[in-house]
């Protein structure tokens, strides 16, 4: 499968909540494939299904050389306390700023036998558990951002060439 498009920042599908998937099939299987190839890119940490176009609960991860995924992906706990990390996403290209994050995270879901995943950690596996389920709920990192640095950001996105 081909590495997919990743949509940007004004894509109305980067701000609606993921749907649930309730049944694995055909396109399920093709979704999990095309998340897989879109993460390998160098460079590339996670790939949340709604940057793709796919309004459903699933992301892929690339961290440290383990490549996975999971399905209805549930942030569970966090811990530690929130610290400015700094932070860039697919969906705002070139764009890096400093986020807001905790240093452990855990997610809970399913891959495709129905078989339960648990994703833990920290450092930079807690950071992108954070970031790919904030896009399953329509957020993007510029939410997490202090004021004055989202407002930088938001000026350096009109200025950009793609926007």
């Amino acid at each position: 499968m081909p590495v997919r498009t990743i949509r940007l920042f004004g894509d109305p599908v980067l701000r609606a909540p993921s749907a649930p998937i309730e049944a694995v099939d055909d396109g399920i299987r093709a979704l999990v494939r095309d998340l897989l190839d879109s993460v390998q890119p160098a460079g590339r940490a996670g790939v949340a299904a709604p940057q793709i176009g796919v309004g459903l609960r699933a992301f892929s991860y690339n961290i440290d050389g383990v490549i996975g995924y999971v399905l209805n992906p549930v942030l569970v706990e966090v811990s530690g306390d929130p610290q400015l990390v700094g932070e860039g996403c697919l969906s705002v290209p070139g764009l890096w700023h400093d986020a807001l994050r905790y240093p452990w995270a855990k997610v809970v879901g399913t891959d495709l036998d129905g078989n339960e995943v648990v994703l833990e950690g920290e450092g930079l596996l807690a950071q992108a558990l954070q970031h790919e389920t904030d896009h399953l709920d329509g957020k993007l990192y510029l939410d997490r951002l202090p004021a004055e640095s989202r407002r930088q950001a938001m000026r350096e996105i009109r200025e950009s060439s793609w926007f």
